[in-house]
């Protein structure tokens, strides 16, 4: 915790004075009558293919190109470090011109996104170490499926053994669509028990109508909705951290195309080309 403390300093520290290098540099470099957009536009350029590299470099961990979570931290604050860059670059004014206009609605939909991934990132993985075990998120279907064969097995029994068709009514009518797939993931992503507590208050309103087999066969089944129910928050949870990065990816890798586009048709306007 004390290395991710001073870590988190030196990386801070160094991110608020290369923020204020730049903005002291394009005072002076605008003074002296330097192209500050295009020293921008092409830095704000590097940065951002740098900041790509490192999905590639979490795809390629056969090679040694430095631990992971250095990567992370260079691209946390490079990429908050691209937003006074890209202030620079356009003047701190909106831009002028359709296609720079959906250039810069291009980055700010990157650099929101990002900023939205690293909330999550903190946010996130506290509270699943919160609600059971680490379950690998490609895995949680075939636990759920397990449960529901427990829960149909202990169905059964209530036939077989208290030769009652109450409990297995109240399954098929209340417990079936629950058990069938990952439910209730809107509330599990503000953190809400609701879905939850009602399937148990339903549950325990039928003990009054149970006999002593029965009566435990159903509390085995609440066990297994305790169950299903943290499998469902963590399949809420993955799957936002696997959708956040199903946005952000494309994003990056659309403004990259973008940007090329940009500076070519500023070359080219330019009588570079």
């Amino acid at each position: 915790m004390r290395t991710f403390a001073a870590r988190r300093l030196i990386f801070g520290s160094a991110f608020l004075i290369l923020a204020a290098a730049i903005l002291f540099a394009d005072s002076a470099l605008s003074v002296l009558m330097y192209p500050v957009a295009h020293i921008s536009g092409y830095g704000l350029l590097g940065m951002c293919v740098f900041l790509a590299l490192y999905n590639v470099r979490k795809k390629l961990t056969f090679l040694p190109l430095g631990r992971s979570a250095l990567w992370l931290q260079f691209h946390i604050y490079i990429g908050l470090l691209t937003g006074v860059v890209f202030a620079v670059h356009i003047g701190f004014r909106i831009p002028n011109g359709t296609f720079e206009v959906f250039l810069a609605l291009a980055y700010l939909a990157v650099f929101l996104s990002g900023v939205a991934g690293l909330i999550l990132s903190r946010i996130i993985p506290p509270r699943l170490a919160s609600r059971g075990e680490e379950v690998i998120f490609e895995r949680i279907p075939v636990f759920v499926r397990r449960l529901r064969e427990e829960v149909e097995g202990l169905v059964m029994q209530c036939i077989t053994e208290a030769d009652t068709s109450a409990v297995p009514t109240f399954y098929v009518d209340n417990l079936k669509p629950f058990f069938d797939r990952p439910r209730h993931y809107w509330s599990h992503l503000v953190h809400s028990t609701r879905p939850l507590h009602r399937i148990l208050t339903d549950l325990e309103a039928q003990h009054r109508y149970l006999n002593d087999t029965e009566l435990g066969l159903v509390e085995q089944i609440e066990d297994r909705v305790r169950t299903k129910d943290d499998l469902d928050y963590h399949y809420a949870m993955q799957r936002t951290l696997k959708s956040w990065m199903f946005i952000h990816i494309p994003l990056t890798y659309s403004l990259l195309v973008l940007a090329v586009f940009h500076v070519i048709l500023v070359h080219a306007f330019a009588g570079g080309l």
